[in-house]
């Protein structure tokens, strides 16, 4: 499990391709992240989960690189697969028993691509528009949770009729992750929030089951209102851990 609270950058220093997955040496550039790191243990990427499969040392014996193979199927659906040589990433070590969860809590499991349709930058701030596919649309709210790269934002504004969302980052956000090398037209990983994925579903299942047959007549008569059965089916605000 990981929290969004990405840790810093680390570099793609090697790429190499192999029958049915391509392997990664990363290397980290914040102090001390690789220490303790062991072969097997998970590593958030970009948002993605990914395992330790080398360790690479220092002059000072410290762990400085590892090394991370990822399979064709994770190469396609995230955006691991545009990676070259050089290219920036965030990382963040697995959550310890007893750490604090400053955002929220990840699994490293990318559930879809996002692009980013719009940035603004207003003064001393920086606004991400990301455009969702539509059936993932409905598990994003207004002040609820998202994961973008691996890192744990809240959703500022949310169009559900035009498919987009935005966040505002802070500039500590910005110099501690990749996202301010981010353009308009850039892929990016999007994990959404557990909680209101399992609400939502929960919810619209229990309408389609109970109303059968009506369920059409309802989300039209909701559109016509400027309404939607998923706005309906907004969870409560849940307090961070």
């Amino acid at each position: 499990m990981f929290t969004g609270i990405v840790a810093g950058q680390a570099h793609v220093e090697r790429l190499a391709d192999r029958a049915g997955l391509r392997s990664f040496t990363l290397r980290f550039v914040v102090p001390g992240f690789g220490a303790g790191l062991e072969i097997g243990a998970s590593v958030a990427v970009e948002g993605v989960c990914l395992t330790v499969t080398a360790l690479h040392g220092g002059p000072a014996g410290e762990v400085v690189a590892a090394d991370f193979d990822v399979m064709q199927q994770s190469l396609a659906l995230t955006t691991l697969g545009t990676l070259a040589e050089g290219s920036a990433v965030n990382v963040e070590r697995a959550a310890k028993d007893g750490a604090e969860i400053g955002g929220h809590p990840l699994s490293g499991h990318v559930d879809c691509l996002g692009t980013i349709s719009q940035v603004r930058r207003p003064e001393n701030n920086h606004v991400l528009r990301i455009a969702l596919p539509p059936r993932f649309m409905r598990y994003v709210f207004a002040k609820g949770y998202i994961a973008v790269n691996g890192c744990s934002l809240t959703a500022a504004e949310v169009n559900r009729a035009e498919g987009w969302f935005e966040v505002w980052l802070i500039p500590e956000t910005l110099r501690l992750t990749t996202f301010a090398a981010r353009r308009e037209g850039d892929a990016v990983n999007i994990e959404i929030e557990r909680q209101t994925q399992v609400f939502v579903d929960t919810v619209r299942e229990a309408v389609d089951e109970r109303l059968g047959p009506l369920v059409p007549l309802l989300e039209q008569w909701l559109r016509e209102r400027g309404q939607s059965l998923d706005e309906l089916a907004r969870p409560a605000a849940l307090p961070r851990a």
